[in-house]
Formats: C-alpha cells, structure tokens, sequence
C-alpha cells in the first residue's frame, strides 16, 4: 500500500522543542520554584515611567503618531539606523567601525534573534556546517537542530577563542573533503551566554584572518557572525572593540546587536550589519517574514536614544547588574563546596559554575532532580553544548543566572543549590 506524503515539511518534522520552552514550563509549574535559568533582564530595572512617557509623545502629535501606527519599511527607520550606526562608531572609538558599519547596510530586526535565524536561512543549506564556540549559546543550536545543520565546535579560552584549535578545526575540515560545507563561525563575544567570557579584540581580528585564509579552499566567502548581544550589560573593565573594526571586516563581519536586553526586552527590538550579498539576501527573506519590524515600537525607540534616556538608562541597568552579580559572587562564595569553580563575568547575567567531573548535571541526573526537590532551577551545562562528534559533550557545569532573580531570592536559590551539591557530592 502506497503511503501518503508527510503534512508537515522535513523543517517542521525536524524541529525539536528548543530547551529553553520545558525550562520555562518547569519554571510555572513550581510556584515555589527559584528560577537561576531563565536568561531574563531585571524586571524592577524596566524603565515602565519612561516608556510611558515616551509613547505618549510618540502618539501625542496626530501626523506623526498616524505614521507611527502605519507599516514602516522592511529595512528599518532610517533615523534609528543612523543613529545605531553612529553609536557603535562611538562605542568602538578610531578605527575602521564608521566605515564598516554604514546605516545602509543595517536591518533593524525583531530582536536579535531574528538576525541570527535569517542570517542562518540565507547562508545554510541542510547539512552545511557551523562554528560554534564550544560552549555557546544553546537557542542559537536549537537554529541549528531545525534547519537540519551541522556544528564544529571550538574551545574556549578566559580571552575567548582558543585560535589554535580554530585552525587545527579548519584544517581538519580541509582534510576531510567538508571546509566547502562550512558557511560562518558564531561568536558570543562580549560576556558569553554562558561562560561571560568576553573575547579580545585581537583574537576576532585573527580568527577573522583565519577564515579568509581557508575560503579558498572552502570555494566561498567564510563568514564571521558577531552576537554582541550583552555588550552594553558591562558593569566591569573596559570595553572591547568589535569585529567590525578589524581590516575586511566590510566583507565578511555581520553583526547582531539588540535593544532589548540593554532598554526593554518586551519591545524586541534588535539590528544587524551585513555585508553584500548577505544584507540583500537576508532583506527579502525578512520581507516574507513580517514586511518589517514593528514600525511603532521603532519611533518608540528612536525617541529613547534620542532623549538620550537610552544611555542613562544603561548606565543604571549596568550599576543594578553589578551589584547582583555581587551578591550571587558572595553567595557562591559561601554556599558551593571547595572544588566548585567559574570564571568571574565582568557584565552580562550569569556565572558558568564547573562541577568536578565526576558530578554530572545534565537534566536526567541526580544533582537536577535533587535541585528541583528543593525548588530551585538552573540551565544544565550540557545544553549549550553542539553535537560534536569529535568530542563528548561534558555533563558536569551549570549556567546559573541573576538577571531576574532579586537579591534575596539569589542567595536563597543559591543555598539551595549548595545544599543539593552536598547531597550529590557524597
């Protein structure tokens, strides 16, 4: 008997739920629960009077607020991407950033995830391959998984991308026949969701060297995609230049930045820059999508920045962050066993917590349901971990998040971690 064809396409059979929707639900269906997993931005920060204030105006005059309410243009208020692109000009000071990042070439986005998910449908075909740093951000491998594409992994170093390894996966790639399957390396580069590693502007510009040095072989452009997505959650040290201020970065750098995280993760608002034939292809695909990002939520936005309640607003959401990643530090300090590490994030959301190897964390093992028993949730490391075949996922970390969390509910959740780390240690 003949079958009949499948309803759904090989995209939606493939597709799995992503991590992040069964964390959520665990997280509502334990009242109780202390979630230190959700990678959510301090809600008592939300600028709520600010933004109230700021819509009225936007709607206040009746033309401007008419064009406000209309459909605005697929690739993004002008005036916005001015805007953007002459403070990421600021923010990476002299260098080749203004010239590499003209408004021309910028998308304003649905969020930053939205670029990311583009970016990937217009370069990859099934089965292409992905660097990712090893480990990454586990949403971006839930892209990955549904588009039915391959990762490489690369370690990571306390400066970022270990370049050594990077070469020895490029050239192994070579060897094996697949560097022309591989189309972009991924980086989280400032305070990485997971570890808050922050990569050094010179590993980017050399990573960026590396791959022009394998396109020949690849046959195609190699390109370097920039999640700078927590950049302006620095509370610590000094800020890093981008990839954009690198020699050929015009070429072959896109960037993905985002207003949510820093402003109001409710307006999901985010942006690119792409170069050619990417920024044109990622458009039209962006054009099917949505016909363009929310046109109100846009001029919101471009009063915020222009008021300049933007940048007062990050420096508040930057001291607020500081003095939570304190008090979770603290809390560590007092509550994990000796033999518990994790590197010291200078901004961002979250501490990257290393186990000795012989405990695991994943979500079947012990440790996970003795921290559930005891109304507490964490990411499991090995989530954010790509199918490498060429090494074994480790299953002994945990990303633990003070984002949302008020300070008392960080040091409670944390000792309730501690405690289920002194059941399992045992």
């Amino acid at each position: 008997m003949k079958s009949n064809p499948p309803a759904l396409s090989a995209l939606g059979r493939r597709t799995a739920a992503p991590p992040i929707s069964w964390l959520m639900q665990l997280t509502l269906s334990k009242p109780r629960l202390i979630s230190l997993a959700a990678g959510f931005t301090d809600a008592a920060s939300l600028p709520l009077g600010g933004i109230r204030r700021l819509l009225a105006q936007t709607l206040s005059p009746q033309t401007a607020g008419r064009a406000a309410l209309q459909y605005g243009s697929t690739q993004g208020d002008p005036a916005l991407r001015r805007w953007t692109a002459r403070y990421l000009g600021e923010q990476d000071g002299p260098g080749e950033t203004r010239r590499n990042a003209p408004p021309e070439r910028m998308l304003i986005t649905g969020g930053s995830q939205q670029l990311l998910y583009l970016t990937t449908e217009a370069l990859c075909d099934d089965g292409d391959i992905v660097l990712v740093e090893d480990p990454t951000y586990f949403v971006f491998l839930s892209i990955l998984q549904s588009r039915g594409l391959r990762a490489r992994s690369v370690r990571m170093q306390p400066d970022g991308l270990d370049l050594s390894h990077l070469e020895e996966v490029l050239e192994s790639l070579r060897r094996r026949g697949e560097l022309r399957r591989v189309k972009f390396l991924y980086l989280v580069s400032y305070f990485q969701n997971p570890t808050g590693i922050t990569t050094v502007f010179e590993k980017k510009r050399r990573a960026l060297e590396l791959l022009r040095r394998y396109e020949r072989a690849a046959g195609h452009p190699l390109y370097l995609v920039e999640d700078a997505a927590y950049r302006e959650l620095r509370f610590a040290g000094a800020d890093v230049k981008s990839a954009l201020s690198a020699k050929g970065a015009a070429e072959r750098v896109i960037y993905a930045g985002t207003y949510s995280k820093p402003f109001a993760t409710g307006i999901r608002v985010g942006f690119g820059i792409l170069p050619e034939p990417v920024f044109t292809a990622v458009l039209r695909i962006k054009g099917n999508h949505d016909f363009g990002t929310s046109n109100l939520l846009q001029q919101l936005l471009l009063r915020a920045v222009e008021s300049g309640q933007y940048e007062r607003h990050v420096v508040a959401l930057r001291r607020a962050y500081g003095r939570k990643a304190a008090v979770m530090r603290a809390a560590l300090r007092r509550e994990f066993p000796v033999g518990v590490d994790w590197p010291e994030p200078e901004g961002g959301l979250y501490f990257w917590a290393r186990l000795p190897a012989r405990l695991r964390s994943g979500a079947t093992s012990r440790l996970f349901r003795t921290a559930l028993a005891k109304n507490v949730l964490y990411v499991p490391g090995m989530l954010c971990y790509a199918d490498d075949p060429f090494r074994r996922k480790p299953d002994h970390e945990m990303r633990i998040s003070f984002g949302n969390a008020t300070a008392p509910e960080i040091r409670e959740g944390v000792a309730r971690l501690g405690r289920a780390l002194r059941i399992c240690w045992r």
